[in-house]
């Protein structure tokens, strides 16, 4: 009897611990899915952009429209302690995020900027999707070079 105690308290003791590390994991999977959302929809502009498809203008609005509304997501809640990269296997995320948290925010912002008004700037043809895709992928570059392991 003196057992099943020691193991009932020994397992109601590690349970916060383990919903804590389950917490970092579906944080971790989200930012990652976060991310991949802005990838798929990238991809098409870049291949358009680059003529590896045809032009299309309501697909390219499209993406771009998603690209805008994921740039409006509010993602804090996907930057939690202990998910940086070194804490947690799987991540890019570097310590400066939590160590530099207005710059993280100001280079977040600047993604939002890009992409605004970025589903009606694609239209018009496929000479317009480049400009998008520097400022895009420029704001892109200076959030990773600074806030994510090369």
């Amino acid at each position: 009897m003196k057992f099943l105690t020691i193991a009932a308290i020994a397992v109601t003791a590690a349970l916060p611990l383990a919903a804590h590390a389950e917490q970092e994991e579906d944080v971790l999977q989200g930012r990652q899915g976060y991310m991949k959302l802005l990838s798929l929809n990238m991809a098409p502009l870049a291949a358009m952009a680059k003529g590896e498809i045809d032009y299309d203008e309501a697909a390219a609005s499209k993406a771009a429209a998603n690209i805008e509304a994921l740039t409006k997501y509010d993602i804090p809640p996907l930057f939690i302690e202990g998910t940086a990269n070194g804490e947690m296997e799987g991540s890019d995320a570097l310590p400066a995020i939590w160590e530099k948290p207005e710059d993280f925010a100001r280079s977040y912002a600047a993604l939002g900027e890009a992409a605004s008004g970025a589903s009606e700037a694609v239209k018009g043809g496929q000479a317009n999707i480049g400009p998008v895709l520097q400022k895009l992928g420029g704001a892109c570059k200076d959030c990773h070079d600074s806030f994510r392991k090369k």
